[in-house]
């Protein structure tokens, strides 16, 4: 997506913008601050934040009228309020489906599965399950993403089906329950991806009040990233984390040439995932060879010291060559691979936090120094971190 020039102040008025995106989760938040470092390069608008009726209903408000709207639809009178007004729209999410003339800035659902899967195969899972009750708050895509890419790493992929449609009033016990039946009815151990961070930590509940094991009977994994829950949950949430800055900058570039007369593009702008964050919730490994098991925990735990597969072979009794074959067995990859595969996991993860300098995630995700770590990343992204930072933060 092409990048507005910001004009000089003189000749340029204030643009009103809606922005119908909640403020209460991490993935609005952080949407709407991508949004806030675009107009505040690119444009003069005045931003209207997360605007509510009486009913605490997102809405437009009455006899406002603006200059453009990004939001995230998720109802039909979302819809039909900004086709009343007749003004630019861009949608974050997708909910609903494709609206013609409304431009459309989301998150890459397949690559959101990808990592997903991956994340768990890294472990020695080969269950998996997705969970995400009927509601009109996400859409089918994701779950549909998660079991394609799940058949493609060649398993099986098991879905909650609680038998009622969105909408339908439930009591909290009743919920639990039905979550309850179904987890039972599962076999362990399972890698369970959740829809998101909410729907993750009612997992996590359910297995705590039936003395069920996270991670070692269920792995859990939401599907995007909401700081307190996920720090919170006992134990705390691994998670996928979005792209959500780059999110809402593109979505402001977008809504500011529609705004400058061009068309809604036709076709969505897709923005990947940046990774996933692990914690305890998936802090499991289902691999049935101790010594492997022995010594996947020791690169998860020292990969920031920098070590290599000496350092391992140190840990456990193992030869260089039974470990490389036991890894080859178990993972599709050798100890180096591996080793590698956390320090740029890790890389990744640290990208995100502008504060840090492209040297100082270097040396606190294990590598040696910037150079070392710029080819490595290269080699696996196609780009440079200084490059992958600037797309995923979105400036």
């Amino acid at each position: 997506m092409s990048k507005s020039t910001k004009p000089s102040d003189d000749t340029m008025s204030v643009q009103v913008v809606a922005v119908m995106i909640e403020t209460e989760t991490t993935w609005g938040r952080r949407i709407i601050r991508g949004i806030a470092q675009y107009a505040e390069k690119n444009a003069q608008w005045h931003l209207l934040i997360d605007p509510r009726d009486h009913e605490q209903r997102p809405t437009l408000p009455d006899g406002w009228h603006g200059h453009g709207v990004i939001a995230r639809l998720s109802s039909r009178q979302q819809v039909g309020q900004i086709q009343q007004r007749a003004i630019p729209a861009v949608d974050v999410d997708d909910v609903l489906p494709s609206v013609p003339g409304i431009g459309r800035v989301i998150t890459d659902e397949t690559v959101r599965a990808e990592l997903a899967v991956e994340h768990f195969l890294a472990r020695g899972f080969s269950q998996f399950a997705y969970f995400a009750p009927p509601s009109h708050r996400y859409s089918k895509h994701r779950g549909e993403a998660f079991q394609r890419a799940v058949a493609i790493s060649g398993h099986e992929c098991y879905t909650y089906r609680p038998g009622y449609r969105a909408g339908r009033k439930m009591s909290w016990s009743e919920q639990q329950r039905r979550v309850h039946r179904w987890l039972l009815s599962l076999p362990r151990p399972i890698a369970i991806l959740a829809v998101d961070a909410h729907h993750a930590h009612q997992l996590v509940e359910v297995c705590h009040f039936s003395s069920i094991r996270v991670p070692d009977d269920f792995a859990i994994l939401a599907g995007d990233t909401d700081d307190l829950l996920c720090e919170v949950s006992t134990p705390r949430l691994s998670s996928v984390s979005l792209g959500c800055e780059r999110i809402g900058f593109e979505a402001a570039a977008m809504l500011h040439q529609m705004m400058d007369g061009q068309a809604a593009p036709s076709e969505p702008v897709l923005v990947p995932p940046v990774g996933v964050a692990s914690r305890q919730s998936t802090d499991h490994l289902a691999i049935d060879d101790p010594m492997i098991v022995r010594a996947l925990r020791f690169i998860q735990n020292h990969n920031q010291h920098g070590i290599s597969v000496e350092d391992i072979l140190k840990e456990v009794p193992l030869s260089r060559r039974s470990l490389e074959i036991q890894f080859k067995s178990y993972l599709g990859r050798t100890p180096a691979e591996e080793i590698r595969r956390v320090q740029l996991e890790r890389a990744v993860e640290l990208l995100a936090n502008r504060d840090l300098s492209i040297t100082e995630v270097a040396l606190n995700a294990g590598f040696s120094n910037a150079t070392r770590f710029g080819i490595a990343f290269r080699k696996k992204y196609g780009t440079t971190p200084r490059s992958f930072r600037k797309e995923l933060l979105g400036s």
